[in-house]
Formats: C-alpha cells, structure tokens, sequence
C-alpha cells in the first residue's frame, strides 16, 4: 500500500492565464478556485508569476504558471509526449468532441483503447487534453502490477540490443 493519497494540482506553464482560464473553466467546466500572485519564490527569487488553480470534481486540480518575464519554451508536442488524461463518462465523450470542433479547438477521436475511449484536444499552451470513459467494467487482462513488471523488463532489455 503507498503512502499517496491522489492527486492534489499538477503544475504547469502557460502562455497566458486568461486563454487557459477560458479553455479550462470555460470549455472543459473545471472552475477556477484559486489565483495566487507570486512576487517572491520560496527560495528568495523575485518573481512575477500568477499561479492559477482548476478544480475537478474529486477536490484535486489542473494548476498554472504565468510568468511572462520567465523565457519558457513551448514547443509543439506529440500526443504521447506530454498530456493530461481526465476522466469523464462516456455519454460526454461524444458532446464535448462536437463542442470541441464547433470551437475550433484543436480536437480529435472517440480513439478506442481496449481499457479507455478517448477524445484529445489542445489547450491554448499546446498542451494534449485527453477526456477518457473507462468501462464499467475493467477485465483483468488491463492494470496488472505482476504483468506490468515484467513487460518493462522486457522493454528494457530489447532497448539496450
């Protein structure tokens, strides 16, 4: 058993907190509970960054940084470098791909995955949002620790021939 009781925020950059906050709360319905103006770091830095938070129905949330004077380098990214999966129920999937294309927001799917279907979309940083329906029910063949284990040792040793 871990120690780790979930999620609390993720944190990541963002171009500007008013285009994120429109796709989050906006788009995706995630409010925005909590906005903190960060003028010194923990560490001493001065800083000029706004720290902006969006809530998911468990309590925990999507979180951002917007420091404008901070060089950060957005780069586009592929779908499995870097994205955030959310968990909706499946009657959404379907709704929220129209809503995303009537937007033009950049959106893609329903992808069926065997353990998730899924739609994607990319949030104003270029970051992949992925909205997943998982079953109901989930077969045992899916979330294996002991099988799991033993695909990345195998993954690992064909890496290094």
């Amino acid at each position: 058993m871990t120690m780790i009781k979930g999620l609390h925020h993720n944190a990541y950059r963002c171009r500007d907190t008013e285009e994120t906050r429109q796709f989050y709360e906006e788009f995706l319905g995630l409010p925005l509970i909590e906005a903190l103006q960060i003028d010194e770091t923990k560490t001493g830095r001065s800083a000029k960054v706004l720290h902006t938070f969006y809530q998911m129905d468990d309590g925990s949330c999507l979180a951002f940084f917007d420091a404008p004077e901070e060089p950060f380098e957005f780069k586009a990214q592929q779908d499995y470098d870097l994205h955030i999966a959310l968990t909706v129920p499946e009657d959404k999937l379907q709704p929220m791909l129209e809503k995303g294309q009537a937007l033009g927001i950049e959106s893609r799917g329903i992808s069926e995955h065997g353990f998730v279907r899924s739609i994607y979309f990319r949030d104003p940083n270029g970051y992949v949002i992925e909205l997943c329906a998982p079953p109901e029910t989930l077969s045992d063949e899916f979330f294996n620790p002991t099988d799991a284990h033993e695909k990345v040792k195998n993954w690992q040793s064909g890496k290094s021939t």
